[in-house]
């Protein structure tokens, strides 16, 4: 079994759900992203999504379009993020880790290449935004020849007949339930009927579920637990870290994660 497969395993005999984060890297810079990873991880985050920056991410709100712009102005790179998870793949051997990005990133870089490279670095699974089922056999094809899998997306908009056939071939990784219609971004309120599409989202596909997108509290967390097996945070930390990326910052990151 991969890292995904022993984190969920280990989650259901202990009941724990699971708590995944996502960080744009490289803002201010890498080594302070480097350091917002280490926090995360030793304040009870399981699995980190490593955000590569990217010129027109169309998925994403104001706040990770405005840390992707600050990343890519202050020079970060695809190898650059692949460097830093390489560096703390040594410090955390057991904790997923999931590049997150978006298509035109990998394939302008090679996808055997790229995938060779994210393999040596210790990524466990690629999430690319824009990569529809219709379209994924190529990328997919090239990470199992590498060891790595695919984080499949399903939308509220998803009929559950689809999220069925998304699923299919993916049973070693998680499924990112998209709890909102639109681009990221923290929200006060989630869908009223966000619980019963999560059941049946899991129910039709058999894998674990968790589910982002607009998640910054953890009475939202908490909510989502009900249904599926963990959460996502993005936004949320990666405004906490635009409007202090510093010392404090990362204070404040510890005690964010802790919360959960």
């Amino acid at each position: 079994m991969n890292r995904i497969q022993n984190l969920f395993a280990a989650s259901r005999k202990s009941g724990k759900k699971i708590f995944a984060a996502y960080l744009t890297m490289g803002f201010p810079d890498m080594d302070f992203s480097r350091r917002a990873v280490e926090t995360m991880i030793r304040n009870g985050v399981d699995i980190i999504e490593f955000g590569v920056p990217f010129s027109d991410p169309m998925a994403d709100g104001p706040v990770i379009r405005l840390a992707g712009r600050k990343a890519l102005e202050h020079g970060c790179t695809l190898e650059k993020v692949l460097e830093c998870i390489a560096s703390l793949r040594k410090e955390f051997p057991e904790t997923p880790f999931v590049l997150f990005s978006y298509y035109n990133v990998l394939f302008s870089r090679g996808l055997e290449k790229f995938a060779a490279e994210a393999e040596a670095a210790g990524v466990d699974a690629v999430l690319a935004v824009d990569v529809v089922l219709e379209d994924r056999d190529e990328l997919l094809t090239v990470l199992r020849a590498h060891n790595m899998t695919l984080v499949p997306l399903v939308a509220p908009t998803t009929s559950l007949e689809r999220a069925a056939k998304i699923a299919e071939g993916l049973e070693d990784s998680f499924l990112y339930a998209v709890t909102v219609k639109g681009v990221t971004g923290a929200r006060a309120e989630l869908p009223p009927e966000l619980e019963q599409h999560l059941k049946e989202v899991k129910n039709v596909t058999g894998m674990p579920v968790l589910a982002g997108f607009g998640v910054s509290t953890p009475q939202q967390a908490e909510r989502i637990n009900r249904s599926a097996d963990g959460f996502i945070i993005g936004s949320a930390i990666v405004k906490l870290l635009l409007d202090h990326p510093d010392e404090t910052g990362l204070q404040q990151l510890a005690e964010f994660a802790r919360g959960f």
